[in-house]
């Protein structure tokens, strides 16, 4: 295969087996990508008991001040888990995530400390997370490999993710003390309606990690993942995980 992009990896995912790779242990930004490990343990927290799909969460001035890709949640918003993980999977919603990780681990800090202990867990070792979102920052940094590990992880272990990620569009209701108003979310992920296998599962964009993919597909009951780091425009991402 050529692709144009500088890092890739196609892995079967009962097994783990790699079918193609091209410098896929490349230290490359992530960017949202990040998420799939933040949903990782929003599911952990879920199966533990900790936490459950109809709890409110109170959205903190911190999540709600949160760039880029957002929902535009406001501070003292309340949301159940169920429609945040949907915000996450579908609009890659930072403001979600960070409002996530505090009502589970308290910070967003104590929270990417378990992100990176969970890395290690799956043998991320070229992982360092900094962040629950995956904004640009210095050493928040992965590989097409690890990214591969840990989308494997959550589409074994949770396949329930795929209800969220393969929603194309839908709305939620923000409530907020000027009243209700309804939200679109479409699914950053353009494969759900371009490509007819596809499962899941997320997108990344950033300035420097350029246009980045892992995308999950099921066919002939095998589920095969294949993750696009850097690509130089959207489309090619797409493309390339065809």
């Amino acid at each position: 295969i050529e692709l144009k992009s500088p890092s890739a990896i196609l892995m079967e995912a009962s097994t783990g087996q790699v079918i193609y790779e091209k410098d896929a242990d490349t230290s490359l930004h992530p960017a949202s990508i990040t998420k799939i490990m933040t949903l990782i343990l929003i599911f952990d927290a879920i199966k533990d008991g900790k936490i459950g799909l109809d709890d409110e969460v109170t959205v903190s001035e911190y999540a709600a001040s949160m760039g880029g890709s957002q929902v535009f949640l406001e501070a003292g918003e309340k949301q159940t888990v169920d429609t945040m993980i949907k915000c996450i999977s579908m609009a890659s919603a930072n403001d979600a995530c960070v409002a996530m990780s505090e009502y589970i681990e308290g910070t967003e800090s104590a929270f990417v400390a378990k992100m990176n202990e969970r890395a290690m867990g799956l043998g991320m070792n070229n992982t360092n997370f900094v962040n629950c979102c995956g904004l640009d920052t210095d050493g928040h940094m992965s590989t097409a490999r690890d990214i591969a590990l840990m989308s494997r992880e959550l589409i074994t272990k949770y396949p329930q993710i795929h209800d969220y990620s393969t929603i194309w569009m839908d709305t939620i209701i923000h409530s907020t003390r000027r009243g209700d108003s309804e939200f679109g979310l479409t699914n950053t992920n353009k494969l759900i309606k371009q490509y007819e296998w596809a499962t899941g599962l997320k997108t990344g964009s950033t300035e420097l990690a350029k246009c980045c993919l892992s995308a999950t597909a099921n066919k002939d009951r095998i589920d095969i993942i294949a993750v696009i780091i850097a690509a130089p425009e959207s489309k090619t991402r797409f493309a390339e995980a065809v």
